[in-house]
């Protein structure tokens, strides 16, 4: 088959590229280029014709209440609910009430990102020793640039390791890797609480997949049961050390409020009572500082929703889960006995895979119509492009099997 077309659209991301776009940017622009082309590129949730899923009606239905009231022209907030916020939020995550007296919540702008940010804002504010933002290999590569806004340095440690050393805050992925898929194994989740104990360091975790690592148990679990083994894996080692940390949980890929960008939720876990005022007012601080004291009504929305709809939230929050295993499924069927198969053991899930690819794998790829993000030797894939018509779906496995490793 002649490669010509792949090579011209390989030439065109090479333009993009030089034109400052990222490799999101560049994937999105491509597949948007190309009337035959399939998305397996953008962060959102796909469904098997390779459109998105359909937005959050709970979220939608309260930020249309929302704009209702926002005809009296003055700010408003989520304030007087805010502790009912917490408890949702508390019980979404199936944190045990014992422990809810030991959070503070807030509502950062930006969803997943606000809340990351804000969480790295305070915890340099809290200690203002902290110079540098460690990071795991091929983590999100947003974190590089949270770290230039706050003028700090990062440093990146093996993605299994500990990460550590004076002046570092640690950032950890709370669920699947958001680059790669990877799920980290329960021994080193609990080294990691250990050694923050027992040095009394400040850890930011980033829970932008809430339950995501274990999707593919839904066919024989219920959904509360799947949260719970979540919150079992990523936060409960930290809660029984006693380790002080910072939650960071994204609305977005959970509900499907894309469309939306609706607040963060950051989560502040305080073990001593001795710090609960400092962090507070630090958290209060950092939350005027970003304009988040007054809220956009999409956030209003969500606050709203978590008091009075917290189960529709949650079915909303299943049927992404729901689809991303059917995803997973499909995959895990058709890449049997081929280089990539081992992204789909229980080493992997979630929404992208991020094999290493041969060098000229793009044109390649690009020669079928497919749009995965291309970076650093690697090829991710947004697994829930792929489609439902069996025929085309070992088509687009074939390419990627032949091309990535």
């Amino acid at each position: 088959m002649s490669s010509e077309f792949g090579k011209t659209v390989w030439e065109k991301s090479r333009a993009l590229q030089q034109s400052g776009r990222d490799a999101n940017q560049i994937a999105k622009v491509l597949f948007q280029d190309d009337d035959l082309g399939h998305n397996y590129g953008i962060g959102i949730v796909l469904s098997g014709d390779g459109k998105p899923v359909a937005s959050s009606a709970t979220v939608l239905k309260y930020i249309k209440a929302e704009l209702e009231t926002s005809g009296a022209g003055t700010y408003q907030n989520s304030n007087a609910i805010m502790q009912k916020v917490k408890e949702a939020v508390l019980r979404w995550q199936q944190i045990p009430e014992t422990h809810w007296p030991h959070f503070k919540i807030a509502l950062p702008s930006d969803a997943g990102t606000g809340a990351v940010k804000t969480a790295v804002e305070m915890a340099l504010q809290l200690d203002p020793g902290s110079h540098t933002l460690g990071i795991e290999e091929l983590g999100w590569p947003a974190y590089k640039a949270i770290a230039k806004a706050a003028r700090i340095n990062t440093k990146e440690f093996p993605a299994e390791g500990i990460i550590s050393g004076d002046g570092v805050l640690p950032i950890y992925q709370s669920g699947p890797m958001n680059t790669t898929g990877q799920v980290q194994q329960p021994d080193v989740i609990q080294e990691r609480a250990v050694h923050a104990a027992r040095h009394q360091s400040h850890v930011v975790l980033d829970r932008a997949y809430s339950g995501f690592e274990f999707a593919r148990l839904l066919s024989s679990n219920a959904y509360h049961d799947i949260m719970k083994k979540s919150y079992e894996r990523q936060i409960k080692p930290f809660i029984d050390q006693g380790a002080s940390f910072s939650l960071c949980l994204s609305p977005t890929k959970a509900f499907i409020t894309f469309a939306f960008r609706p607040c963060g939720l950051l989560l502040v876990f305080c073990p001593d009572s001795g710090t609960a005022e400092k962090t507070t007012t630090t958290m209060n601080a950092t939350i005027r500082a970003r304009g988040s004291a007054f809220e956009h009504p999409a956030t209003r929305g969500l606050a709203k929703a978590f008091v009075n709809d917290l189960a529709g939230l949650e079915a909303e929050h299943k049927a992404a889960l729901e689809r991303l295993a059917a995803a997973e499924n499909i995959w895990s069927a058709l890449v049997k006995d081929t280089p990539i198969e081992y992204l789909y053991s229980d080493q992997y899930a979630g929404l992208f895979r991020n094999p290493k690819c041969k060098e000229d794998a793009a044109v390649k790829i690009y020669n079928a119509h497919i749009y995965p993000v291309f970076s650093q030797g690697r090829c991710r894939q947004n697994i829930t492009g792929i489609p439902d018509n069996r025929e085309l779906a070992k088509r687009h496995v074939a390419v990627f099997a032949e091309q990535c490793f």
